[in-house]
């Protein structure tokens, strides 16, 4: 049994993690997958075998607690996008979201059913952003 962090980087194969998407959440993988490269100017490395990450960055909580996680990261999945965020993003960058398209969020978390109806501009930014206070962090 593996006594590595839950979050971690591997060496699984991108490709293997992007094929979880099918149909046209596939193609939609692809553009995720440049969007982020772009933003970040890091390759991908899938890390908790399922999440797709850019760049990498060490935090530690005033706990104690530490560990590692990717500048900006997606998880494709059979029926939705999770893209990964800077905590409390739709409360910070809500009129953003207001601009976004159809969506649900949560604390750290953007889903997206479908990019269709979604502004990827807007996406964009708020890649941007997060990957900016990632880094300023």
């Amino acid at each position: 049994m593996s006594t590595a962090p839950a979050m971690s980087p591997s060496d699984r194969p991108v490709a293997e993690v992007l094929d979880r998407a099918s149909g046209p959440r596939r193609d939609e993988v692809d553009v995720l997958l440049r969007l982020h490269a772009e933003v970040s100017g890091e390759s991908p490395v899938v890390w908790a075998d399922r999440i797709v990450g850019f760049g990498e960055y060490e935090y530690r909580y005033d706990s104690g607690r530490s560990g590692r996680s990717p500048e900006l990261a997606f998880a494709p999945g059979p029926t939705k996008h999770t893209i990964y965020l800077a905590n409390d993003f739709a409360e910070r960058w809500p009129e953003l979201l207001d601009r976004l398209g159809p969506h649900r969020s949560s604390k750290v978390c953007l889903y997206l059913t479908r990019l269709t109806n979604v502004d990827l501009g807007v996406l964009r930014e708020l890649l941007e952003r997060s990957l900016a206070e990632t880094r300023a962090a």
